[in-house]
């Protein structure tokens, strides 16, 4: 075999190689995105904290201080959970969130399009409780003045559309984008017919900042730890090292014939 073609086979199996890794990484990274318990915004000690701090002062025009104002349609315990899908839905997904959190972003990018089947077909339904984790633990009040804006845009009639908008355009961790009013009200402008002048005025009035407040003090008081929690029909999913859509899907459809 002459030189070159022994060159041009070594050649042909690095590259290869290369490929297999690349395919393996590729794997890694979508076991990461629907494996929970391997990837968690933790609430800490500074969280806790942060559930007061977060919700105190002034930032961009945000009131935090007043009555808690819930929602419209929101319902539950203290009516703390927003509801998306149709209410006879014999399965109930809650989640627990928090809109600065990468963990919960990833849990949306890889589970969006199943949960909304199975809410569009009324399989299943979702209840959402708002939480502001990283607030307490980085500081600022991205996760709180986004949480509100969720809550004004579910007044709107908006809030699944809204809600994934978010966490499309979700920073940095460490960037705080999300305590501008400015950012929160832009990104309005991708839902159609949200970004009115009532939505505005809810937005710069921080007029549920204290029913986000409560949202979070409910989560810390529960027991959960960390962000997204994740429960069907009461039992924490997000814990399952094997979990995937397609295994979420059977589960509510297998419940659904119970």
């Amino acid at each position: 075999m002459s030189e070159k073609n022994r060159d041009g086979k070594r050649t042909a199996r690095e590259r290869l190689a290369v490929e297999r890794e690349k395919q393996k990484a590729g794997e890694r990274r979508r076991r990461t995105l629907i494996v929970g318990a391997s990837v968690v915004c933790v609430l800490g000690l500074a969280a806790v904290i942060g559930v007061v701090a977060a919700n105190s002062g002034k930032d961009d025009g945000s009131k935090s201080a007043g009555p808690v104002v819930a929602p419209s349609g929101a319902q539950g315990k203290d009516s703390l959970a927003i509801p998306v899908g149709k209410d006879g839905a014999k399965t109930t997904l809650t989640v627990w969130e928090d809109f600065r959190c990468p963990a919960c972003k990833a849990f949306e990018s890889a589970y969006r399009s199943t949960i909304h089947e199975l809410t569009d077909s009324g399989e299943l339904r979702v209840e959402y409780h708002l939480v502001t984790i990283i607030d307490g633990n980085l500081g600022g009040t991205g996760s709180r003045n986004a949480a509100n804006a969720a809550a004004c845009a579910q007044d709107a009639g908006k809030y699944r559309d809204y809600h994934d908008t978010l966490y499309e355009n979700q920073p940095a961790e460490t960037d705080d984008a999300y305590a501008k009013n400015t950012k929160l009200i832009e990104l309005a402008g991708k839902v159609e017919g949200l970004d009115t002048a009532t939505f505005r005025t809810c937005v710069e009035d921080g007029t549920h900042n204290s029913w986000v407040a409560k949202s979070a003090q409910a989560f810390s008081s529960g027991g959960f730890t960390g962000t997204p929690t994740v429960l069907l029909n009461g039992k924490n999913i997000y814990q399952d090292q094997s979990m995937t859509p397609a295994k979420l899907k059977q589960q509510v459809q297998e419940a659904n014939k119970g």
